[in-house]
């Protein structure tokens, strides 16, 4: 399919659709869905389904459509759902499952290993059509928050159209997984050519995956880790490759815009419910690995722990955050369900080996200035799927991991770990805090965040908030990701719109492994985006006193919307020494302001003669 002409990256101001709403009582191993969960199944709520293969498939089918209509519009809405398949088979040629996803929806298979859940049909996200009552506008631009795991799709389109039946599509952005997935029986596309013909779409992840032919299309950047594929073809600015069996060459570097590493340095898979053969439910908490290639799962179920659902604290939106610490303080884990927490002093992880799992983007807001999640410097904790949300009054920082000064104790190998954790300042409600992400313990693995100051979302139906210049007084967020902890690992940082540095690197050893940031759209005046005397703020600012740090594949957008004559001198700024090593980064202008360089004032500007073009540095520091 042909690429997209540049076009402006704007994300447009969304009010609340809220749609029809459907309760499904979950169903136990064995059980039917219209009855009551068999005894010993664990309460996830009224926000969690659980489908058995015995579950007819009509009402899986009428379930699910309900869910995306309800969904498909909600991109600042406050439902949040999880629909979880036991081990079997779903659909058949005759009667082949095919699912759309909105938002705030995951869809995970059950078993302990990918191929014990078997859905043939289609899993699809299209473009989102945003004008004329959904018939114009559609990009996929704003399809975030909705994850895929766990299951094996064999790709049935029978019944759809031409266009559609070429292939499952994936059209997302920001904030949406593919985890420890076998697809097969066609193509995968992670655009949606269909809708309004190819547009583009800023996604994305996939790890731990086993893929058919992958047509990447219009999508800007994307990171695939530890995974299997038969073949990718297009790219639009950033395609990324770690630890991929059969992933594309990068000899020819810009073009196509391939960075290609044969192993991951160190990754971790994100825990996984499953159930045992005896019909328990556990937790599934993968081992730390190092300079790894391929799935997890090729010879037998993925290596690490297994915590039975007992060990965990189930909780339910309205909990107390008293009586969360509490149960962590006995030693539980924390398993939090569905739904929108509102948290006014910080959740507290403590203990060594602690597992903090969300399900269907559970969501903490902060409350009062609170910080929502305080994690300490221990070994072994890890946080997944989890989405943090600043509020009204300003938080000094949204999720910090380990004290600004002190001891911390984590370990290479064991180390603390952060997986599908999302950010969000602004959107559904003004948001205020100065840092979003805060990393002060040594060995860390971040494995894909988004932290977003958000570009759009409600506040111009929020009583004296009337657009981008208010906006920029009313949620504010100074940084978004702050790294002052030692050999930090990230594998797909996406970090955006924050009112100075986006990303800042204090730590030594540091290794990231695709960064890619939209530099603020709404700063008043360039009066108002300056650095001393420096015109702006690097999207990604490594400190000066750092001897070593390696980046492969960034980006910094800018797109200064609310007033298209401002500069920012660098995209990145980093200590020019050897220890300090940027592979293939770039700059690129998408209609409005001006980036006058790449690095350290190398590299030409990104500005409106090249719309859409990005400006390319192989490498940093420049032999």
């Amino acid at each position: 399919m042909p690429l997209p002409q540049p076009q402006r990256r704007v994300r447009r101001a969304l009010g609340l659709s809220l749609a029809l709403t459907v309760a499904v009582t979950a169903s136990a191993p064995g059980a039917a869905s219209a009855g009551g969960p068999r005894p010993g199944t664990p309460d996830f709520g009224p926000n969690v389904t659980i489908f058995s293969p015995e579950t007819p498939l009509d009402e899986i089918q009428a379930t699910m459509d309900a869910r995306h209509a309800a969904q498909v519009d909600a991109e600042m809405g406050t439902d949040r759902h999880a629909y979880l398949f036991l081990p079997g088979e779903y659909g058949s040629a005759d009667q082949p499952l095919q699912v759309k996803l909105g938002y705030y929806t995951q869809v995970s298979g059950l078993g302990a290993t990918p191929t014990d859940v078997q859905v043939n049909g289609k899993i699809e996200v299209y473009n989102r059509c945003l004008d004329d009552e959904g018939t114009s506008n559609c990009l996929a631009l704003v399809n975030f928050w909705r994850t895929l795991s766990n299951l094996a799709l064999r790709i049935d389109p029978a019944g759809q159209d031409d266009c559609r039946s070429s292939a499952n599509f994936w059209a997302v952005s920001q904030a949406v997984s593919m985890r420890r997935l076998d697809v097969s029986g066609g193509t995968l596309s992670l655009m949606d050519y269909c809708t309004a013909g190819p547009q583009y779409a800023s996604g994305g992840f996939i790890a731990d995956s086993r893929l058919p032919e992958v047509v990447n299309g219009s999508q800007q950047q994307w990171l695939t880790r530890n995974s299997e594929i038969d073949s990718w073809s297009n790219g639009v600015w950033n395609q990324v490759f770690t630890g991929v069996a059969g992933a594309p060459e990068d000899d020819s570097f810009p073009d196509p815009p391939y960075t290609t590493l044969d192993t991951t340095p160190l990754s971790r898979e994100k825990p996984y419910l499953f159930v045992d053969d005896r019909g328990r439910y556990q937790v599934k908490v993968p081992a730390a690995r190092r300079d790894t290639r391929g799935v997890s799962w090729a010879t037998g179920p993925t290596a690490g722990r297994t915590i039975p659902i007992r060990d965990f604290h189930i909780a339910r939106p309205g909990d107390s955050v008293r009586t969360i610490n509490r149960e962590l303080a006995r030693g539980k884990h924390l398993l939090l369900t569905p739904g929108r927490y509102d948290i006014a002093r910080s959740i507290e992880i403590r203990r060594p080996d602690t597992v903090v799992l969300g399900l269907g983007h559970a969501t903490l807001t902060a409350v009062d200035g609170a910080t929502p999640l305080n994690v300490a410097g221990v070994p072994g904790v890890v946080v997944a799927g989890v989405t943090i949300d600043a509020g009204l009054h300003e938080s000094p920082v949204l999720l910090r991991v380990g004290k600004r000064h002190g001891r911390n104790h984590s370990t290479p190998q064991n180390p603390i770990t952060l997986s599908d954790v999302y950010f969000r300042v602004g959107g559904p409600h003004i948001g205020r805090t100065h840092t979003a992400l805060e990393v002060n313990a040594d060995d860390v693995l971040i494995d894909h965040t988004w932290v977003w100051r958000g570009d759009h979302g409600v506040e111009d139906f929020t009583e004296g908030v009337k657009g981008d210049t208010d906006r920029w007084r009313t949620n504010t967020g100074r940084y978004g990701a702050i790294i002052n902890g030692d050999r930090v690992t990230a594998t797909g940082l996406f970090v955006e719109h924050f009112q100075r540095h986006n990303t800042v690197w204090n730590g030594e050893h540091g290794t990231t492994i695709l960064y890619q940031n939209e530099l603020p759209y709404d700063p008043p005046t360039q009066a108002d985006w300056m650095k001393g005397d420096v015109q702006g703020w690097a999207g990604y600012k490594v400190n000066d006193r750092v001897r070593h740090h390696t980046l492969y594949a960034g980006g910094v957008y800018v797109y200064n919307r609310n007033n298209p004559s401002i500069h920012t001198e660098n995209g990145f700024e980093v200590p020019n020494r050897p220890g300090v090593q940027l592979h293939r980064v770039m700059t690129v202008n998408l209609n409005a302001g001006t980036i006058d360089h790449v690095v350290n004032g190398i590299g030409a500007a990104a500005d409106t003669t090249r719309v859409g073009q990005p400006v390319y540095l192989t490498e940093y520091p420049i032999d």
